[in-house]
């Protein structure tokens, strides 16, 4: 048997994750910024510091990303801590297991925020198009 049940009207969609140029930009910008906050404040003696700022940025621009934008961000975030948070600045290089774990924790903390977005709006769009009372 098939019952119809009516839908609470004005049910708002499921919000649309930014455009991923535009959360690459951001991410390289506000990792410049926190970078440079970080070393003006801090020094950039201290690079454990400014991978936890830089994961918190990571893990909030993935909350309105894309799945897809996630190891461009974590890449983007990397490379300024790697150019800039550690001496000398400017310079790139490549210390294998320190990187390794700094492009880890930068990728899990911008899918972390990705999942959990995906999570939170799964959660709400259900609540929103379940039958009303």
């Amino acid at each position: 048997m098939i019952e119809l049940v009516s839908l609470r009207i004005g049910a708002k969609p499921v919000p649309q994750p930014v455009a991923t140029p535009l959360v690459w930009a951001t991410a390289f910008g506000g990792a410049l910024a926190l970078v440079a906050l970080h070393n003006a404040l801090i020094g950039p003696n201290n690079p454990g510091t400014a991978l936890a700022a830089l994961s918190l940025l990571a893990a909030l621009l993935g909350i309105h990303a894309r799945f897809t934008a996630a190891p461009g961000t974590a890449v983007l975030c990397w490379l300024i801590l790697n150019g800039f948070a550690i001496p000398p600045a400017g310079t790139l290089t490549w210390t294998g297991h320190r990187d390794t774990f700094w492009l880890a924790c930068l990728s899990l903390a911008t899918l972390a925020g990705t999942i959990l977005a995906r999570l939170a709006h799964a959660r709400a769009a259900y609540r929103r198009v379940t039958p009303g009372p």
